[in-house]
């Protein structure tokens, strides 16, 4: 017979109250998979990367999609993690977080392992067509498309000098060094 202590997943309406009352003040926590996971601290790479994007895709998405910056996701009744940006349907987020996304993506430097397994898992999970790593660390995009079987088969990696477009939104190009 185990002796080990049984586990409960906490369900993101029981996180989303937590946070609401504030017991994660002055904390970077998001919920992967029933777990409240602490978010490693950002540097000034990841800060840079996530200000160029912001001031690329806002513009070429305006009337189109919503850009959420550094903002939670309903992923699943266990997850609600906080992609650095999420490409969202327009619409009215005030009462709760968006369960849909066109694009998701993570700024990778030390949470690389993570965005690459578990966030790409759960991404995927939540039909999310299209997730990028931007990867400061080694300079390099991974985008990540064609879901099947809640998993992405096609991971497609992108340097500087490269370009490619937004899965969605095939008129938005992303040049790579705009980025990194």
């Amino acid at each position: 017979m185990s002796s080990a202590p049984i586990q409960r997943p906490i369900r993101r309406d029981e996180y989303e109250k937590m946070v609401e009352l504030g017991l994660f003040e002055g904390e970077r926590v998001e919920l992967l998979y029933g777990v409240i996971v602490r978010m490693p601290p950002k540097g000034p790479p990841h800060d840079s990367a996530i200000q160029r994007l912001t001031k690329l895709l806002l513009p070429a998405l305006l009337g189109r999609a919503a850009v959420r910056v550094q903002s939670a996701f309903a992923a699943s009744d266990g997850s609600e993690p906080e992609p650095d940006l999420a490409i969202v349907p327009e619409g009215e987020y005030r009462d709760q977080h968006p369960r849909q996304a066109f694009l998701l993506i993570e700024v990778a430097d030390s949470s690389l392992a993570v965005d690459r397994v578990t966030k790409a898992k759960l991404y995927a999970e939540s039909g999310v067509p299209e997730y990028w790593i931007v990867n400061v660390r080694d300079g390099i995009i991974e985008v990540h498309t064609d879901v099947v079987s809640a998993a992405y088969t096609r991971v497609s990696p992108y340097r500087t000098g490269d370009r490619f477009r937004v899965l969605r939104f095939a008129d938005v190009e992303i040049v790579v060094a705009d980025i990194l």
